[in-house]
């Protein structure tokens, strides 16, 4: 159990938890021996349980701490005491890609560009070392205040490999790899698919595939094409467009072969963006029926009968294996999941001639109903054949075409986000208007109804209205059912057993990973999760849920939750005295010391030089930062002693420096 205060490994003092993850928590520290701020990560627990994996979170974490790079946050050390297993790191002064991309809605494309090359050089080195990072994320990525970009987590993501795929794992879902999702080997290609997401993301703003649970949209990253990022801005040139596409083929052959080959042509995009000069590979292109060389015409003329049976039944194969291979995945990670028996059965090479007989057979059909369509137009239009008009005859042979002759099919926002409901309609260019209710028991910000209704048509350009809860319903309902809980609580628990419900626990008030951890352990699931300015709560702190507390659900229901990102402008403050650097070496009483007072964000608070200690009545306020170092620096001499052959050691001047890490007081 790790407190502040506390010593690890005889030298690392642990100051204050600055992050937490899903497997690990994040510490500010102090190395003693090496007199510098450092970062400690430490597993949890229940991975620290687990021998398997701090076996592999051990071995990756040292050759991890091999790589010294300008884009990736250094290792220092890496050990374990009393069961607590840590990596000491770099600390770096800044904020992460996930959280920069957040509060600029989307990046320029020169500045997404320019990270993503930082990011790739960093991966090159790694890849260069043999080491793979498995886990590329926006949430991995940290900007200092310098504004260098750096790589972090190498080691942990290759020990906690994608063989599971669970709630834990929400973040790292949306950028992974094709061959990470199906379970199967990745390598260096797969981080480069995991930084073309991550480029997608930094020029939309948005993620390319999202579902409702992580296999949704695992399976999602298998079958579905890309979208192009060029859809969502016209500020994206083709080559920085092609490039992400590139990055992000399902088949990694397709990709680029080397974070080497990505930087060469990221940088060539800075320099002339508006070029297409990128090698994308067209599937459908490559696919494509085309004459064959005279090479490979003798070399195809060359095999016997059996060899070119061979050579069609092996190509069947492989793509039966590919297919058995995805629906295995949705086997082992869908509960709700029905598996077809049918669809495993394997097709032999007689399979093959019977698929294009039929395939053959509903061409001919289609011909024949093209034909008949046609007839049928140009009798009626000579009056042959009766007055029904062309808008008739297509609605005889194709169905209704209202959608044709209306406009545009407004999508389905009820229960979205306000950001993702906004976002939907603008994609299909509709306007919008909101309109606040106060009585909604949704989570705030939930849209709750919409007019005109989802997947009818309206003409492009007209407005769509949205009810968007202000989350003030659901706070007084919580209210009361929280306080008619407690009466009512054997009862409910009675009607859940008979009608198979569950209760909907409180969240608010405790952290997220907690409330996720509730929702498991009452059989329901975590729904959209989205942040919110609090005054309130703290940082990763539930503030609202989209269920009242006691309602009665079915098992598997999502609950949408609102999690603090503490409040929307935070100041700190200081007051108190600086005692004498009595802890370092050779210091006296009396000794002139500088003394220097600076925030974490490099506010000086204090610059001066004395020989009386403490200083007192030190008040510092509407600092930005929440912490801070003090550095003393004098000059002393030491004591001197005298050797076994009598010689005088020591008793020189050295100038000495001391640091003391400051933690302020938030408010003003």
């Amino acid at each position: 159990m790790i407190k502040i205060g506390m010593m690890i490994g005889d030298r690392y003092e642990i100051l204050e938890k600055i992050g937490t993850g899903g497997m690990s928590d994040v510490y500010r520290a102090k190395d003693h021996k090496l007199n510098r701020p450092v970062a400690v990560k430490v597993l949890k627990q229940e991975f620290s349980e687990n021998d398997n994996f701090v076996s592999k979170f051990r071995v990756e974490a040292q050759a991890a701490a091999g790589l010294m790079h300008p884009n990736i946050v250094n290792v220092y050390d890496v050990g374990d005491e009393n069961g607590i297993h840590y990596i000491v790191m770099e600390l770096v002064d800044g904020i992460t890609l996930k959280r920069y991309i957040e509060k600029k809605s989307r990046l320029s494309v020169k500045e997404a560009v320019s990270i993503a090359i930082q990011v790739a050089m960093g991966l090159e080195a790694a890849h260069n070392n043999h080491i793979i990072h498995r886990d590329i994320k926006p949430q991995n990525i940290i900007i200092s205040k310098e504004g260098k970009v750096k790589v972090t987590d190498f080691g942990i993501a290759k020990a906690a490999t994608s063989n599971t795929i669970t709630s834990n794992v929400m973040g790292s879902v949306h950028y992974t790899s094709p061959e990470q999702a199906r379970g199967g080997y990745s390598d260096a290609k797969s981080d480069v698919y995991s930084l073309g997401i991550t480029l997608f993301e930094m020029l939309t703003g948005r993620l390319p595939f999202n579902g409702d649970t992580t296999v949704a949209i695992a399976i999602k990253h298998i079958q579905e094409d890309l979208p192009s990022p060029a859809e969502f801005s016209d500020e994206i040139p083709i080559s920085v467009e092609k490039i992400v596409m590139k990055c992000c083929q399902k088949s990694p052959d397709r990709r680029y072969q080397s974070a080497a080959e990505l930087i060469t042509d990221l940088k060539r995009s800075l320099i002339t963006p508006d070029e297409d000069f990128v090698n994308l590979v067209d599937p459908d292109e490559e696919g494509a029926t085309r004459v064959a060389t005279e090479e490979e015409a003798k070399s195809i003329g060359g095999m016997s009968e059996t060899e070119r049976m061979r050579l069609n039944e092996e190509s069947i194969r492989e793509y039966e294996n590919q297919k058995r291979r995805e629906k295995e995945y949705i086997r082992r990670h869908d509960d709700n999941y029905e598996d077809d028996e049918d669809d495993y059965a394997p097709h032999s090479f007689g399979d093959s001639n019977r698929i294009e007989r039929l395939t053959v057979a509903l061409a001919i059909i289609g011909a024949v109903l093209v034909g008949i369509i046609v007839i049928i137009l140009v009798g009626r239009s000579l009056g042959i054949l009766g007055g029904s008009t062309e808008e008739e005859i297509f609605s005889e042979a194709s169905g209704d075409v209202s959608s044709f002759e209306n406009g545009i099919q407004i999508p389905n926002v009820t229960g979205l986000s306000y950001v993702e409901a906004v976002t939907a309609l603008k994609d299909k260019n509709f306007k919008f208007e909101k309109i606040e209710d106060d009585e909604s028991t949704l989570a705030k910000n939930t849209v709750v109804s919409q007019t005109p209704e989802a997947n009818t048509y309206a003409e492009s350009g007209s407005t769509v209205t949205i009810v968007v809860s202000t989350g003030k319903g659901a706070e007084a309902q919580a209210q009361t059912s929280a306080e008619a809980s407690t009466e009512a609580s054997s009862a409910e628990a009675s009607t859940a057993e008979a009608d198979n419900k569950v209760a909907v626990p409180n969240l608010v008030g405790i952290s997220i990973e907690e409330a996720i951890a509730a929702l498991s352990e009452a059989g329901l699931v975590q729904g959209q999760v989205v942040d919110v300015n609090s005054d309130t709560y703290g940082v990763d702190v539930v503030t609202a849920q989209s269920q009242p507390v006691g309602t009665m659900v079915e098992p598997g229901t999502a609950i949408n939750l609102e999690k603090s990102i503490g409040p929307a402008s935070i100041t700190y403050s200081f007051s108190g005295d600086i005692a004498a650097p009595t802890e370092g070496q050779n210091y006296t009483d009396g000794v002139s010391v500088h003394v220097s007072f600076v925030t974490a964000d490099g506010t000086s608070l204090l610059d001066t030089t004395t020989a009386s200690f403490p200083i007192t009545g030190v008040v510092r306020t509407g600092l930005t930062s929440a912490t801070g170092v003090i550095t003393f620096t004098y000059t002393a001499t030491s004591p001197a002693t005298t050797d076994e052959y009598g010689n005088i050691i020591g008793g020189t001047s050295e100038e000495y420096t001391v640091t003391r890490a400051v933690t302020f007081n938030q408010g003003n």
